[in-house]
């Protein structure tokens, strides 16, 4: 497999004055990150962005360079900010793999050593989703990762896990998109967990979520617990008794407008029976949701397209206990809009990257950030 991995530029690109974040201040300060028809490519889509240990900001997404199809002939690219997001890199592809499909980034930080492990799918441009979910492609959908030591400047050719994270009776098959988490309580203190999905080929209109794992510093990688049928796209978060929750969009099967969820109580070993977030109105599409530590306690930051039909109104919310309730909204953009990934920035505020338009949501990734109390200058739910 041809893999083309580049190495940072040093020199960063500063936004232009119209489009430049300035500091934080009490309101969302919004600019377009990736821009579909700018620097080679037709669409971007599926972003992620992590702040790591030394405070840089990393975006990731696929450059997808004919069209907005899901296949075909798509790059993993990255920009990068030492400033809390008020300038940005110029564009840096992390995975070229000629005419197929390098997407679906999720990457995570092990805080003992500091390495950035970013896993991610594959499969031939040729073959699309249906095919692989009914197992009539010529190839398959195949879970690889790459890792960077030194902040993400460069990044080493991407290693193939399929054989220990996905069953042979598994089809399609999806990492994130969005962020992992190391877990910080409890025996497994340390794991690195991803969070995923797949369908199986016995019955390809189920939809299952499910974990990843590495106990060793991500030397290798196992295969989780996984939901029952209905789930899809997801994202974890450890909550204050080492328990683990999982986020879900929910697959076509519903008729609910709303996410799912489900706990883990043996770090990520198996999961508890769907169960609908009627707080979080979802049309079917991926969503965001991570822990933001507090001086004396954690909250949960959810993410999503707050709509039961239409992918529009990105709205972020704030749980302070632990996702059973969601006490804060507020939208930060009511037209089309799509995926998203949030982080904490270095200052404590929060960023925000995703997919946003005025006729659609896949005319750019946009970065957003915003102080933790903007989100309660919306309205109380």
């Amino acid at each position: 497999m041809n893999c083309l991995m580049m190495i940072f530029p040093a020199a960063l690109l500063m936004l232009s004055t119209q489009d430049s974040v300035s500091a934080v201040t009490s309101d969302a300060v919004r600019a377009p990150l990736f821009v579909s028809g700018k620097d080679g490519y037709h669409t971007y889509r599926i972003p992620s962005v992590i702040t790591t240990p030394k405070g840089t900001l990393l975006a990731f997404c696929e450059g997808r360079k004919k069209n907005r199809s899901d296949t075909g002939d798509i790059d993993l690219v990255m920009k990068r900010s030492s400033d809390g997001g008020a300038t940005w890199s110029e564009q840096s592809i992390i995975w070229d793999d000629g005419p197929n499909t390098c997407g679906n980034p999720c990457p995570v930080i092990d805080r003992d050593t500091g390495t950035i492990w970013l896993p991610m799918t594959w499969n031939l441009g040729a073959d699309g989703e249906g095919e692989i979910v009914k197992g009539t492609s010529k190839n398959t959908r195949r879970v690889f990762i790459t890792r960077s030591d030194d902040d993400g400047m460069t990044w080493a050719k991407p290693v193939e896990i399929t054989e220990t994270t996905k069953k042979p009776e598994w089809s399609w098959y999806a990492t994130g998109p969005g962020v992992g988490i190391q877990l910080r309580f409890g025996e497994r203190k340390g794991r690195l967990v991803i969070p995923c999905d797949h369908n199986t080929k016995a019955n390809p209109v189920t939809h299952h979520s499910h974990v990843i794992f590495s106990d060793d510093h991500g030397r290798t990688w196992q295969l989780g617990g996984a939901t029952e049928s209905g789930a899809n796209e997801c994202h974890v978060v450890e909550l204050d008794d080492g328990s683990l929750l999982l986020n879900m969009r929910r697959a076509r099967v519903w008729n609910e407008p709303y996410r799912l969820t489900s706990l883990s109580a043996d770090e990520g070993a198996t999961w508890s029976p769907l169960t609908f977030d009627k707080a979080l109105i979802d049309p079917v599409c991926q969503g965001c949701m991570i822990r933001y530590e507090l001086p004396d306690r954690s909250v949960i930051l959810h993410s999503n397209a707050a709509d039961g039909l239409k992918r529009i109104r990105m709205t972020v919310r704030i749980s302070e206990d632990g996702g059973k309730t969601w006490a804060f909204s507020r939208a930060l953009h009511e037209g089309p809009t799509a995926y998203s990934c949030l982080t904490r920035l270095p200052d404590g505020s929060v960023g925000c990257l995703y997919e946003a338009g005025v006729e659609s949501p896949y005319e750019t990734i946009t970065f957003a950030r915003f102080p933790l109390d903007w989100i309660k200058g919306g309205a109380a739910r």
